[in-house]
């Protein structure tokens, strides 16, 4: 059995809100962590990339504007997780939000936090102009439920009043 808190991957969309109330509703009032997964090294990118390799007009992204980009990226992507955990909070879980920057995929960011941090359950949204059965055979949720170390449960709940 895990004893660590339940984790919710969240990026802000509808999806990811759903994923939010089935988690209250299925598991409050467990602990949880609300996590968003955001892309590191972006402006780095492209403050180094030669202006031949991009398909954007060169900027004058130099290594100082670069890190200040970064450095606004991550506290934006804590705020979002800041705002998940709130709406979970509201939901009945008592949640916590965590921005973590991403160590290749959002799967295997999301996988490796689960394992370091005994993850009971982790719960994502399935974005339905996808199609659940389809993602459960490529890409995000696809490496999630291969290589979770423990439940991954997956909100593919339709709003009330949609087809």
């Amino acid at each position: 059995m895990h004893a660590g808190p339940v984790i919710v991957g969240f990026d802000g969309t509808p999806a990811s809100v759903r994923a939010v109330r089935a988690a209250a509703d299925l598991l409050a009032p467990r602990e949880a962590v609300v996590v968003v997964v955001w892309e590191a090294g972006r402006s780095f990118e492209v403050a180094t990339l030669p202006e031949r390799a991009l398909e954007e007009p060169p900027t004058t992204l130099d290594a100082g504007t670069a890190f200040g980009a970064e450095q606004t990226a991550a506290d934006d992507a804590q705020r979002l997780a800041d705002h998940g955990a709130q709406l979970a909070r509201e939901a009945g879980l008592l949640a916590e939000g965590l921005a973590v920057a991403d160590d290749a995929t959002v799967a295997g960011t999301l996988i490796r936090l689960a394992r370091e941090l005994d993850a009971q359950a982790l719960v994502v949204g399935a974005h339905h102009h996808r199609g659940l059965a389809r993602l459960a055979h490529d890409g995000t949720l696809a490496s999630l439920l291969r290589g979770a170390p423990c439940p991954v449960i997956v909100s593919d709940q339709e709003p009330a009043g949609t087809d």
